[in-house]
């Protein structure tokens, strides 16, 4: 070998490739992981299993009195469970706002028809236009294909009454219709 091959190189070589070392392996190093972040998000998570949790069982307690209401015919089991329902909505709280919003769009429709069932129209009535302005252009849909919308409108007077055909373009249940359209005759007959 040859002196020249075994001879040290440059200090000021060597302390070039010392810091191009050194700035190269510092861009491996990554920062830690926030330790903040991912309790924050288990916190909020844990919020949001809670209070739809909760909201569950004020809206299984809700359904009892409904099927209640049903077995009886009780007006009064009705609007508890109406009444319950809207309590389960409004105790929900932003954490869960957009959770299981079918379920709940679901809830607050049955809230609406049993006000009807209770003789509280004039819930039913604020309680569909809320739903309207929060949901617009949303439907709930009976077994037949009728427009709980539409059947809400309809039984709450929310169609005016001028309209040569109030119910032709409302997709409610034919048997809904019919009656609607004797009662109406009578009353102007």
């Amino acid at each position: 070998m040859s002196q020249s091959a075994i001879r040290p190189r440059r200090p000021a070589a060597l302390a070039l490739v010392a810091i191009l070392g050194a700035v190269g392996l510092s861009a491996c190093v990554t920062q830690p992981p926030a330790m903040d972040a991912g309790i924050g998000f288990r916190e909020a998570r844990f919020a949001e299993v809670t209070a739809m949790r909760d909201y569950r069982k004020c809206r299984d307690d809700a359904l009892t009195l409904d099927r209640q209401g049903r077995e009886t015919g009780d007006a009064a089991k009705y609007l508890a469970s109406a009444k319950l329902l809207e309590t389960c909505e409004s105790d929900l709280g932003p954490e869960a706002a957009g959770i299981a919003r079918d379920e709940r769009l679901q809830a607050y429709a049955l809230s609406i028809q049993n006000f009807l069932k209770g003789g509280d129209l004039t819930s039913a009535r604020s309680n569909l236009q809320r739903l309207s302005q929060a949901h617009p252009g949303v439907d709930l849909y009976y077994p037949d294909g009728s427009s709980f919308v539409d059947t809400m409108e309809v039984l709450l007077g929310l169609r005016p009454d001028h309209a040569v055909a109030r119910f032709s373009d409302a997709n409610v249940n034919r048997d809904l219709k019919g009656e609607m359209r004797r009662v109406q005759y009578w009353q102007s007959h």
